[in-house]
């Protein structure tokens, strides 16, 4: 397999021309593309003998610049390593994982799964606000958990806090949790 960058233009079936990735899209980092095996597609007149794959090359553009701006409230817990409560990037709000902490005192609300899930979604909630926005505006969640046994117990807290539609979400058991927590909580907002 041969890597190259995305070409200028490139012959394709019956003469039409493919305009380069970069020219469509300012940000095609990482894109993987790989030629149609068959001699319809390449003709005998073009310099490509082969078929070939390739990766394009990443293309950043001022235009195509993010925008990001972190979120900090002492109404939720503060980040236990170099990390943000959340981020402002655009249109939407990146909230790291939130464990079940006490802002106040840095420690878990309750030992049980349900105290600490009440007090994940609190500290989420905090951070929406601080962001400008609310539960309802939230698109994904990733739950991660100590013990996949205590999703029916997540579920019931969960469900009080996301009307219909609920966000898209994901639920995964973990091997362990920043400070043996027993559910961390990561969420996306549309702004």
């Amino acid at each position: 397999m041969a890597w190259c960058a995305a070409r200028l233009s490139m012959p394709a079936a019956h003469g039409a021309q493919i305009r380069p990735l970069r020219a469509r899209y300012p940000l095609a980092a990482g894109l993987c593309c790989v030629s149609f095996v068959g001699s319809r597609l390449w003709s005998s007149s073009t310099s490509h003998s082969k078929p070939f794959a390739c990766v394009a090359s990443a293309s950043f553009s001022t235009s195509a610049a993010v925008s990001k701006e972190p979120v900090q409230t002492e109404k939720a817990p503060a980040a236990l390593g170099p990390y943000s409560q959340a981020i402002k990037a655009n249109n939407l709000l990146f909230v790291s994982g939130v464990l079940g902490l006490v802002p106040e005192t840095g420690k878990f609300f309750s030992d049980s799964i349900e105290g600490q899930t009440e007090q994940v979604l609190k500290n989420m909630g905090e951070i929406l606000k601080a962001s400008g926005t609310d539960y309802s505006a939230v698109v994904k969640t990733t739950i991660m958990l100590a013990d996949l046994k205590d999703f029916k117990a997540v579920n019931e807290i969960y469900s009080k806090y996301f009307s219909s539609p609920a966000p898209a979400r994901s639920t995964y058991q973990v091997a362990a949790l920043p400070m043996n927590a027993r559910i961390e909580i990561e969420c996306i907002a549309a702004l």
